[in-house]
């Protein structure tokens, strides 16, 4: 069964070795994007000009139009255009020129497919994350206002006054919960209800990224910190720049950078990677986990004093299974999201359908109702979701007649590869909405190595990042 994940951006490599664009659109294609490719640099612009793309990736060296006349050539299309250049050593000069003609960031050739990967995802979370601050500060009072995030349960009224109380202080807010409960979405509306509201939300996930690139996403890096840093980049921290930091598995941070973070809180000063000079930041710090930090600290794995500092404020959410009585209305919310974009003309949810989704035990809490109810619209023939349009595995656990049905012609060694690829593909979604995206996590509790479940992300191009926050 083929996986459903769809990641709408589109990026356009450009480059006259047909063996770098065949490497670059497989690998690429492989986490999800959409790409198109282009031997030539005026074929390359003829493209963008007419193709949309979020992303540009070029060489530098071309015949013809070389890689910067691209550069000039999009950006005189599109001045906010997003372009990352590849360059041989020899020629990081020229790569550098080119940042300074506006292109986000270089890679050296040759490089590896985690480099490519990083240095694509970071180009994207930047322009993401400039497109939502736009528009928060449009829709600011609409769509992350804390009595827009849907509950009616008591447990969830509790929550909402807490909010309301502390959303306009200053302190630090720890937020509680399991994964897939929502704690990004409490995070925004403390944000959005605070006088930071016309300034940045930034997020970072300490588990969705490698541990050694934590640090320089944090406080950023000057030129030649490192092997290959060869410019100077501001970290998160500094880019909030007077508004709400969100340190999403905050568990998570490795015990160096918490004596950094600790310092940050403490002096509100930060110091890049490589540098010693100390700069000013203006931020309020909300954290997030779903580990028992206070257990932590008594085993050493987290500092008790950067604890009593991020805890100013808890704000608990309660897992799904706590507030039974919401879970119709978040059926029906998720139903309206989902068939609206698809135009499917489904009004409801069953009674029989209704009553599996309350009596599952939603491990994955509402991010895993979520997925469920968005793979029902796609696959309801009728008005109503139907309890056969929902998971086997909130039924009764026995296997339904006519499961194979569609298997039974094929050839034994294809219907069993057939069943092998759909269990893997069901294991792993479950594994990382359990575990919040966190691979190291998931690849400990399944006893999987994290190199052998990287490998199964990429045979199935299922992406982690969507299931953390």
């Amino acid at each position: 069964m083929a996986d459903t994940t769809v990641v709408n951006e589109r990026i356009l490599v450009v480059d006259d070795d047909e063996d770098m664009l065949s490497t670059c659109r497989k690998f690429l294609e492989r986490e999800g994007y959409a790409v198109s490719t282009a031997a030539r640099g005026d074929r390359g612009l003829e493209a963008y000009v007419t193709g949309g793309f979020d992303l540009v990736l070029t060489d530098m060296k071309m015949p013809g139009m070389n890689g910067m006349q691209l550069l000039q050539g999009i950006r005189a299309q599109n001045p906010d255009a997003l372009v990352i250049v590849f360059t041989g050593f020899g020629t990081i000069e020229d790569a550098v020129n080119a940042m300074k003609e506006g292109a986000f960031d270089f890679i050296t050739k040759p490089f590896t497919p985690d480099h490519l990967s990083v240095a694509v995802r970071r180009a994207l979370r930047q322009r993401q994350l400039e497109t939502e601050n736009l528009a928060l500060q449009k829709q600011l009072e609409v769509t992350f206002r804390f009595d827009n995030i849907v509950g009616q349960s008591p447990a969830m009224q509790r929550m909402f006054d807490m909010v309301r109380k502390i959303a306009d202080t200053q302190a630090n807010v720890l937020i509680l919960g399991e994964s897939g409960t929502g704690k990004e979405l409490v995070a925004r509306s403390l944000h959005a209800n605070s006088g930071r509201k016309k300034k940045s939300f930034v997020p970072l996930n300490c588990g969705g990224i490698p541990e050694h690139l934590v640090e320089s996403e944090l406080f950023g890096h000057e030129k030649g910190s490192f092997t290959g840093v060869v410019t100077s980049r501001a970290g998160l921290l500094e880019h909030t720049a007077g508004g709400t930091f969100f340190l999403d598995e905050i568990s998570e941070l490795p015990l160096n950078l918490q004596v950094k973070l600790l310092r940050v809180l403490e002096d509100r000063k930060i110091r890049r990677v490589g540098s010693n000079r100390e700069l000013p930041v203006n931020l309020r710090l909300i954290s997030a986990t779903n580990r028992d930090l206070e257990a932590m600290v008594k085993e050493g794995e987290f500092r008790e004093d950067l604890f009593y500092r991020v805890n100013t404020f808890v704000i608990r959410v309660p897992p799904l299974r706590e507030r039974r009585g919401d879970i119709p209305l978040l059926s029906n919310h998720f139903l309206n999201l989902y068939q609206k974009d698809a135009d499917r003309g489904i009004r409801s949810v069953s009674d029989e359908a209704m009553g599996m989704l309350q009596s599952h035990s939603w491990q994955g809490n509402v991010r895993e109702l979520q997925h469920v109810i968005e793979r029902a619209v796609a696959l309801a023939s009728g008005t109503r979701i139907e309890p056969s349009d929902l998971p086997d595995t909130l039924g009764s656990g026995s296997v339904r007649s006519g499961d194979f049905s569609d298997r039974l012609e094929m050839p034994f060694k294809d219907a069993k590869e057939s069943v092998v690829e759909e269990f893997e593909q069901t294991y792993i979604r479950h594994l990382l909405t359990e575990h919040g995206g966190n691979i190291s996590r998931a690849a400990e509790h399944s006893g999987i190595d994290r190199r052998s479940l990287h490998r199964l992300l990429l045979k199935h191009e299922i992406d982690a990042s969507h299931f953390s926050g």
